[in-house]
């Protein structure tokens, strides 16, 4: 068992639920007749999101505007939910953002700033509700990582980093867990039209494959979603982007990074 059946005393939280791949899992989750809780900075656009949901398939969608790069939010959230009278049956790990650069150009603050909410946020977030999942026999955590998990990339340094935590953690969990009925799936996605890239500032980040290849948001939710229903180590959605997950596997570092680097720009060398 993974994901359990929905139930009006349980919810999954969903983090960076205010756009892109968060918004699209919390969806179909709904439409699946989970309740949702839904969490990112930006209160209004959450607000949205709840109503549309609720419309669309009556099921409650709870919103908590919260910094999780904060340790005190994030304390706050956690208090609230156990406090809630509703328990978690699911976590969706998917707050999360990149910069681009060489690392000495790059502002230190922003790139902590990264690791806290790429790594601590989600660390934090699974230890709190794993042991009462494994307690009630179900329950299931969707921790995104990224393509740039499989390999360093220069340009993306912090940012891979952080991704490769995410892989290693969420597999390692996922066979410690055997047989609890609890299971921790790990989504790779390349790249999708998100606001990753602006945020990033490399622009569109679906343009970092060849026309027609990028997944939409929409389709690595579904593959998400089904990952969670079935208890699935990873997920890697699309064709392209398993091949790109492989080729960072396999291609010796000694050409992958000359190669990465490169294809990173004139950035890399002019901070």
């Amino acid at each position: 068992m993974a994901l359990p059946a929905p139930s009006p005393d349980a919810t999954v939280l969903v983090t960076g639920a205010s756009s892109g791949i968060g918004a699209q899992i919390a969806r179909r989750l709904a439409d699946l007749g989970h309740g949702v809780t839904l969490v990112a900075r930006r209160a209004d656009r959450l607000q949205q999101l709840a109503g549309q949901v609720h419309r669309a398939t009556g099921v409650t969608a709870t919103v908590v505007a919260c910094d999780l790069a904060d340790d005190a939010e994030r304390t706050a959230l956690i208090a609230r939910l156990e406090g809630s009278g509703v328990h978690v049956c699911g976590v969706v790990n998917n707050a999360g953002f990149g910069t681009y650069g060489r690392f000495d150009g790059l502002p230190l603050e922003r790139e902590q700033a990264m690791v806290r909410l790429n790594v601590l946020a989600l660390h934090e977030l699974t230890g709190a509700f794993l042991w009462p999942m494994v307690q009630r026999g179900a329950g299931a955590v969707l921790n995104v990582a990224s393509v740039a998990a499989f390999q360093p990339l220069p340009g993306f340094a912090t940012y891979a980093a952080t991704k490769a935590f995410v892989q290693s953690f969420s597999e390692s969990l996922h066979a410690e867990l055997a047989g609890t009925g609890v299971s921790v799936t790990t989504l790779s996605p390349g790249p999708v039209a998100t606001e990753f890239g602006h945020v990033a500032g490399v622009g569109k980040i679906e343009d970092m494959v060849p026309a027609g290849r990028a997944v939409s948001a929409e389709d690595v939710a579904a593959a998400a979603v089904r990952g969670m229903l079935h208890g699935r180590r990873s997920v890697v959605p699309g064709v392209a982007t398993k091949g790109m997950a492989l080729g960072g596997r396999l291609v010796p570092r000694s050409l992958l990074l000359p190669a990465a680097k490169r294809a990173a720009g004139a950035r890399l060398r002019n901070p």
